[in-house]
């Protein structure tokens, strides 16, 4: 008799299915998406305050770099998909920063 298979619940379990879609583990690409989309998250909310400008140009900075890598290694889509959400704040918020004032705005000159 076939057993019904238990289905795996909860935020990490979503998140990993959505992000290992292939069913393979990505510890790298995954890393990357992470730390593109904290970055991106960081940027766009600190340039709402124009007095972050230093903060916001510079992770913004980051999260593309970090964004553009994490695009050319992604092996799933959804690791594209919250690549691209990251990247687009994290360049909202380097736009931002650097009309504010910049990465060196006030500290060098």
């Amino acid at each position: 008799m076939t057993q019904a298979a238990r289905q795996p619940r909860g935020l990490r379990s979503l998140l990993s299915g959505v992000l290992n879609s292939d069913g393979k583990p990505h510890p790298v690409e995954n890393t990357f998406v992470a730390v593109t989309v904290v970055l991106g998250a960081l940027a766009f909310i600190s340039s709402a305050f124009s007095n972050l400008h230093l903060l916001s140009s510079w992770s913004g900075l980051v999260g593309i770099l970090t964004g553009a890598w994490g695009q050319f290694i992604s092996a799933t889509t959804g690791e594209r998909f919250l690549l691209i959400i990251g990247l687009g704040a994290s360049a909202i918020g380097f736009f931002l920063g650097m009309a504010h004032g910049g990465l060196f705005g006030g500290v060098i000159g």
